[in-house]
C-alpha cells in the first residue's frame, strides 16, 4: 500500500540522519531497560522535522478541500499530489527535528522532560503520518476502483454491441444457408427421382431382354433335345425285340412333335424373342417326346428282361453244374488233405464232431436273434423304451464286474439272475421285467451273453486279473440258465474261432478281407485290424474261456459237474495241438490258456497233463511252431518256450525219476491222446 511506502521512506530518512543511528537491542524490554539506555548522547530531532509536519498538515487540508469541492480527479493529478506530499512532508519533518535538536539543556531533569516531550511529539507525528497516509491510500484506492469500473463498463458495452452484431450476422448467414440447403435438397430430390425412374426403365428393359434371351436359349435347347430324342426313336427301328408296328407309331408321333417345335422356332427368325405362349407349346412338345421315349424304353426293357431271364436260367443251370463239379473237387481235396494230415499227425481242420457242434451253436444263436427281430426293430415308443431298459438291465451289471469279491459280485449276480428269472428289476429309474414282452427274455439272454464275450474282448484284454470275477458270474448264470451259456459259446466262437479251436483255411474265391474276417480280425473302411490289436483281443477272450472252464459260482446250491468244466479245457488243448500252428497266434493263445488254467488241468489230469506238456515242449513248439515263426514274431514263441521250461523244471524237481518214464512217450502222435480222452 502507498501508506506503507511513505512510512518506510520516513524511517529510511530518519535512519540516514546523523541523529538517527541508535543501537537496537531486542531484549531491552525483558531486562526492564530504557530503549535509549545504550545511547549516551542526548536524542534530538532533525532540523527537517518541523517542515515535514507542516507539510503534512497543509497537504492534508488541501486534499480535504479538493475532495469536498470535486467528486473525482484525474489520475495524473493524484500522482502529482502524492509526489509533492512525499517530498514536502519529509522536508518539513526534518526541519522540525532540527529545531528541536537545537533546544537542549544541561540539566538532567530538564533533559528527561525534553526527552519525554520529544517522544510524545514523535508518537503524535507518527500517528498523524499514519492517518494521513491511510486516508490518502483509501482515497486513491476508491478513485482507481471507480476508474477501473468505468473502463470495464465501457469495454463490456462495446463487447455487447459487437456480440449483438455478430449474432445478427451469423443468424442472417444461417438463414441464407438454410434456404440454400432447402433449395438444393429439393433440386437433388428431383434429380434423384428422375435418375431412379431412368434406372427402373433401363432395368425393366434389361430384364425384358434377358428374359427374352433366356427363353430363346431354352427354346433352342428344347429343339435340340427334341431332335435328339427323335433320333433315339428312329434308331430303334432296326433289329429289335420290340414289335416294328409299335416302333413305327412312336416315330410318327415324334416327327409331329419336331414339326411343332420347328414352327415355334421359325417365328423367332424375324428378330423377336419367343413369347410365353410359344415356350408353353415347345415345353409341351418336349414333355410328349420324353413320354414317347419312356414308352419305347419300357417296351425295350420288357423285351430285354424276357431275354435276360432266359439267359439267367441258362447261366444258372451252367453254374449249378460247375458248382456241383467244384464241390466234388473240394470234397476230393478235403479227403486228400485229411488223408495227408493223418499221415503227418496234424490236421488242417478240427474234428467233424467239433465243426458240427460249432454249426449247431451258430444256428441256435441265429434262431434266437430271429425270434426277437420284431421286438428289436419296433418303432413303437413304449416298446423301444422297454427294449432299451432291458438292454441296460442286462449289460450294465456285467460292466460293473471288477476284481472286487464278496458281496459286490453277489449283488451283480442277483441282479442278473432276477432279470433272467423274469422278475422285476430297477433300470433307469423305472421297474422293468423280461416278461413285459413275449420276446423280452430271449432278447435279454442274447444281449447278456454278447456282453460277457465283449468283456473278455475288452476288459480282460486290458486287465488279465478281471478274467476270474467275470468268469465266476458267467459260470453262475450259465449253471442256472443253460441257454445263456450256449449263446455265450456261439458269440465267443464267432468272434474268436480259436476258442473252438478252429483255424479257417482260405478259400480260393475269398478275398483277403473276407479271409481275415473269418480268422477273427476286424475289417472296416480303414482296412484290416493291426496284428497287435488282434492278438490282444484274442488273448482276452481265450483267458476268459480258460477261467470259465475251471471256476464255478461259489454261492450256488446245485450239485454235480460244472456246466462247462475242465474236460472242455482238455479237449481244447488236445485239438489245438492237433492243428497246424499259425505264426504268432498259436503261441500266444497256448501261453494265455496254460497260464490261466494250466494248474487246474494239472490237478485234474496229473500225469496225463504232464505228458501233454512235455510233448508240447519237446516236439510241438520247437518243430512245428518255430517252423512257421519269422524273426519278427519271436516274442510270443520265446514267451511260451520260457513258460514251458520253467513249469517243467519245477515239475522235475518234485517228480524226479517219474519224468524219465514220461519222456519216452514224447514222439507219440498227439491225436492218439485226444482219442483216448
Amino acid at each position: 500500500m502507498q501508506a506503507d511506502g511513505l512510512r518506510w521512506e520516513t524511517i529510511e530518512a530518519l535512519k540516514n540522519s546523523p541523529k538517527g543511528k541508535l543501537h537496537y537491542d531486542p531484549h531491552w524490554s525483558e531486562r526492564g531497560e530504557d530503549i535509549l539506555e545504550g545511547y549516551h548522547e542526548s536524542p534530538s530531532l532533525s532540523s527537517y522535522s518541523a517542515a515535514v509536519v507542516e507539510r503534512l498538515s497543509s497537504v492534508h487540508l488541501q486534499k480535504s478541500r479538493l475532495s469536498s469541492g470535486s467528486g473525482e480527479s484525474s489520475p495524473g493529478f493524484s500522482e502529482e499530489v502524492h509526489n509533492s506530499f512525499s517530498s514536502s512532508s519529509i522536508l518539513s519533518f526534518n526541519n522540525r527535528n532540527n529545531a528541536l535538536s537545537t533546544v537542549s539543556t544541561t540539566s538532567p531533569v530538564k533533559q528527561d522532560s525534553e526527552q519525554l516531550a520529544v517522544r510524545w511529539r514523535q508518537e503524535e507525528q507518527e500517528k498523524l503520518v499514519a492517518a494521513v497516509v491511510s486516508s490518502e491510500s483509501e482515497q486513491l484506492k476508491r478513485f482507481e476502483e471507480l476508474m477501473e469500473l468505468k473502463q470495464r463498463q465501457d469495454l463490456q458495452s462495446v463487447r455487447d454491441m459487437m456480440d449483438r452484431e455478430t449474432k445478427e450476422s451469423i443468424g442472417r448467414q444461417e438463414k441464407l444457408k438454410e434456404e440454400q440447403r432447402h433449395r438444393m435438397k429439393i433440386l437433388n430430390l428431383r434429380l434423384r427421382e428422375a435418375e431412379q425412374q431412368r434406372l427402373r426403365e433401363a432395368e425393366l428393359e434389361k430384364q425384358r431382354q434377358a428374359e427374352g434371351r433366356e427363353r430363346l436359349r431354352s427354346l433352342n435347347s428344347i429343339q435340340e433335345e427334341v431332335l435328339q430324342l427323335n433320333q433315339v426313336l428312329n434308331a430303334q427301328q432296326g433289329p429289335s425285340e420290340v414289335p416294328a408296328q409299335n416302333l413305327a407309331s412312336l416315330c410318327q408321333r415324334g416327327n409331329q412333335l419336331c414339326s411343332q417345335v420347328s414352327e415355334v422356332v421359325r417365328k423367332t427368325t424375324e428378330g423377336d424373342f419367343p413369347s410365353v405362349e410359344d415356350m408353353t407349346v415347345a415345353e409341351r412338345a418336349l414333355h410328349d417326346m420324353r413320354a414317347l421315349i419312356r414308352l419305347q424304353q419300357e417296351e425295350v426293357t420288357k423285351a430285354q428282361e424276357k431275354k435276360k431271364k432266359e439267359v439267367e436260367l441258362e447261366e444258372q443251370r451252367r453254374k449249378e453244374e460247375e458248382q456241383k463239379a467244384k464241390q466234388e473237387a473240394e470234397k476230393k481235396a478235403a479227403d486228400a488233405a485229411k488223408e495227408k494230415a493223418k499221415k503227418t499227425g496234424l490236421q488242417a481242420e478240427p474234428e467233424d464232431s467239433t465243426l458240427k457242434w460249432f454249426k449247431e451253436l451258430q444256428d441256435t444263436a441265429a434262431s434266437v436273434a430271429k425270434s426277437f427281430e420284431d421286438f428289436s426293430s419296433t418303432k413303437d415308443p413304449k416298446t423301444k423304451k422297454l427294449k432299451l431298459e432291458l438292454m441296460k438291465a442286462a449289460v450294465i451289471p456285467v460292466s460293473q464286474i471288477s476284481t472286487k469279491s464278496g458281496s459286490h459280485l453277489r449283488e451283480i449276480f442277483e441282479k442278473i439272475e432276477k432279470l433272467m428269472s423274469g422278475k422285476s428289476v430297477q433300470s433307469g429309474g423305472m421297474t422293468v421285467s423280461a416278461t413285459h414282452h413275449p420276446q423280452g427274455l430271449q432278447f435279454a439272454s442274447y444281449k447278456l451273453a454278447e456282453k460277457f464275450v465283449k468283456q473278455g474282448e475288452e476288459e480282460v484284454a486290458s486287465h488279465f486279473e478281471a478274467a476270474f470275477p467275470i468268469a465266476a458270474v458267467a459260470s453262475g448264470v450259465w449253471e442256472l440258465h443253460p441257454a445263456v451259456g450256449e449263446l455265450f459259446l456261439a458269440h465267443l466262437h464267432k468272434k474268436c474261432p480259436y476258442s473252438i479251436p478252429y483255424l479257417p483255411q482260405r478259400k480260393h474265391s475269398a478275398s483277403a478281407e473276407e479271409h481275415h474276417r473269418r480268422l477273427g480280425y476286424r475289417v472296416d473302411d480303414s482296412g484290416v485290424e493291426g496284428e497287435d490289436s488282434f492278438l490282444k483281443r484274442m488273448s482276452g477272450m481265450i483267458r476268459l474261456y480258460a477261467a470259465i472252464i475251471q471256476i464255478r459260482w461259489p454261492y450256488g446250491s446245485k450239485q454235480g459237474p460244472a456246466p462247462h468244466g475242465l474236460n472242455h479245457g482238455w479237449r481244447w488243448l488236445a485239438q489245438m495241438l492237433n492243428l497246424e500252428p499259425l505264426a504268432d497266434t498259436t503261441a500266444t493263445l497256448l501261453f494265455d490258456f496254460l497260464e490261466v488254467c494250466g494248474n487246474a488241468l494239472m490237478k485234474q489230469y496229473q500225469g496225463q497233463f504232464w505228458k501233454l506238456i512235455l510233448l508240447l515242449k519237446e516236439e510241438y513248439v520247437p518243430s512245428r511252431i518255430k517252423a512257421v515263426t519269422s524273426s519278427g514274431q519271436m516274442g510270443s514263441f520265446i514267451r511260451l518256450e520260457q513258460f514251458l521250461e520253467v513249469r517243467t523244471q519245477k515239475h522235475k524237481d518234485t517228480e524226479g525219476k517219474q519224468l524219465g518214464r514220461i519222456s519216452r512217450l514224447f514222439h507219440l502222435r498227439f491225436h492218439h491222446y485226444f482219442n483216448k480222452c
